[in-house]
């Protein structure tokens, strides 16, 4: 395969070496250079580049390196105190300057992911009308319905290979936020990129507005969707339907398409509709499942126990938690070999109304809530449940925060000498407990993991440093083994498989000091090492369409990813003399 081109044989927007192969230097102006941001070097360019482009002058008289930028722009981002005004100078950075921004967030990662994305996207997606400064990504109304091909053809870029959609309705745990949504598939591609080194100009975020019903929404006047209720019903089943269609014939049949922040009712019913006829996968399921379950294949190696031999309890009953528990299922099938069934019984789920069981007289039981549901007398109260279930994993994914009180972390210690509890909901205010709470009411013997990230504890001359149960860590390394394998569909067993390369890449010493989680710093290694656990698996399993199958899998995904320095490498196009006759 020519160095020049992908697995699709199409030409990237840059190579290997920083330079952009598909730009057509007749139809670039030098101009361009500085207000195309996947162009713009800012400083970094140098006098025979600035003369030559036309650009002499436009630029002050000091020449950069990208490390000289790299530098200024983080002192830049310290000296904002408010984590929104740092999100607006990061979106504000990648407007200017793509790779710049590109190489900030992939070198400062562990401080500049929470900013990005979870907890600080929620707040800027609630503050989206006024933060709004240029054109991110892709809206589609209800009322383009008839429509949706053209307006893919409007997005500039024609490589498209990965999508992330939302309708806006559940964001986070913060509600219907309609067209505000778009602060999330912005958020995920981003890491997308500074995580897997997926090609940013192959990444779409796009928001289906059909509406909200979020009345101070409606009532906003800085709100920029559709003031109209939400579209329901066969109108707004036949939109997505014609959404997705349109998706594979715009840009073909293994585009990628993550679906994020559907509402409960809308998530799992899309998921087992599409999931056998499109490239897609639900990041708020399937993703959560597996850093979850990852979590807990870490927790076992401190425990030294299996997983078929403990007792799971759910503050939650929603797609959060039903995928966590599907997916803990499936892993005690194969990794175990218990039977489906039994492994259903070791778990227990709870929602608004109380403990799911088969004979509850108030809240109905549908769904996969059918599947866990206990022959036990109804009870409403956590805390009772806990006392009566004994459950050695307690994991909290319904977003109310403060759920797993002193005396449920007390109970917790006193049923088990190391009890597993998960605090996944997001963002901080909505965690189940804190880190600092989880530690001192068990007495420090707590194995833990939240879904936004706390400071470290000290607890009885000991500093534990709390895993975050991040979906950064799984969704970019699986998109990216799916994109270069070109896989058709993405079964759960890839997430299984995910959630196990995650888990041992987790070090004793990491276990040692708490967490369940390579450092975030790391996270980059994992997106690689879990692109290419997929990608073996993948091939021998012979559903992947790219070929010929590569010998070295990990080099294979390398070569495809974004290069994002332009040290070094000239702006001008390639010049060469003719043999002198």
């Amino acid at each position: 395969m020519s160095g020049s081109y992908d697995r699709l044989q199409k030409r990237p927007f840059s190579d290997q070496k920083g330079q952009a192969h598909n730009v057509c230097p007749s139809m670039v102006r030098g101009f361009d250079h500085l207000r195309d941001p996947r162009l713009n070097k800012g400083m970094a360019f140098t006098l025979k580049e600035r003369q030559a482009l036309g650009i002499h002058g436009l630029i002050p008289p000091r020449f950069k390196t990208m490390e000289e930028q790299v530098q200024l722009c983080k002192l830049n981002f310290d000296r904002y105190n408010e984590d929104l005004n740092k999100y607006i100078y990061l979106m504000g950075l990648g407007d200017r300057n793509e790779r710049l921004f590109y190489r900030l967030l992939s070198e400062y990662v562990e401080e500049m992911m929470p900013i990005v994305y979870t907890p600080t996207v929620g707040l800027a997606c609630q503050k989206f009308g006024a933060i709004y400064r240029r054109p991110r990504g892709l809206w589609i109304t209800i009322n383009d319905r008839g429509h949706v091909k053209s307006m893919l053809k409007n997005w500039p870029e024609e490589d498209v290979r990965a999508i992330v959609v939302t309708d806006g309705e559940r964001i986070l745990g913060l509600g219907d936020l309609g067209a505000y949504g778009m602060g999330i598939p912005v958020g995920k591609l981003a890491l997308y990129t500074a995580l897997a080194g997926i090609k940013p100009h192959q990444c779409l975020p796009i928001v289906l507005d059909v509406g909200t019903n979020n009345q101070e929404l409606l009532d906003d006047p800085l709100y920029i969707g559709l003031r109209q209720k939400r579209v329901t019903g066969p109108a707004y089943d036949e939109f997505i339907d014609e959404f997705m269609q349109a998706v594979v014939h715009r840009y073909g049949q293994n585009t990628l398409i993550q679906f994020e922040d559907f509402g409960n009712h809308n998530a799992f019913r899309f998921l087992e509709q599409y999931r056998n006829h499109y490239c897609t996968f639900n990041d708020d399921i399937q993703g959560t499942a597996s850093v979850a379950v990852a979590g807990l294949l870490a927790a076992l190696r401190v425990t030294k126990t299996k997983l078929s031999e403990h007792t799971f309890l759910f503050q939650g009953a929603g797609e959060a938690s039903l995928s966590i528990a599907l997916l803990i299922v499936k892993a005690m099938h194969d990794l175990d070999q218990v039977p489906e069934n039994e492994g259903k019984s070791k778990i227990w789920l709870t929602d608004s109304k109380g403990l799911i069981v088969s004979n509850r007289p108030e809240g109905r039981i549908e769904g996969h809530k059918k599947d866990f549901a206990k022959d036990h007398a109804p009870m409403k109260n956590l805390g009772d449940i806990v006392k009566q279930v004994k459950p050695s994993v307690l994991i909290g994914a319904a977003a109310i925060g403060g759920a797993f009180t002193a005396e449920i972390l007390q109970d917790m210690a006193s049923f088990n000498k190391q009890p597993i509890i998960f605090a996944l909901s997001n963002p901080t205010s909505k965690a189940e407990c804190t880190a600092d709470d989880a530690y001192k009411h068990t007495n420090g013997t707590v194995i833990f993991a939240s879904g936004s990230p706390f400071p470290p504890v000290q607890f009885n001359g000991k500093t534990f440093y709390p895993g975050q149960g991040n979906n950064a860590y799984i969704f970019p390394g699986v998109a990216l083994g799916v994109i270069c394998t070109g896989l058709y569909h993405i079964g759960d067993e890839i997430f299984l498989m995910a959630a196990k390369a995650l888990a041992d890449l987790v070090t004793e010493e990491d276990l040692s000091v708490g967490r369940l989680y390579p450092p975030l710093s790391s996270i980059r290694e994992c997106s690689f090492s879990i692109a290419t656990y997929i990608a073996e698996h993948v091939y021998k399993a012979g559903k992947a369409s790219t070929y010929p199958e590569p010998s070295n899998k990990r080099k294979f995904i390398e070569d495809q990813t974004y290069d994002y320095n332009y040290d070094g490498f000239s702006a001008l196009p390639e010049t060469y003399e003719w043999p002198k006759n």
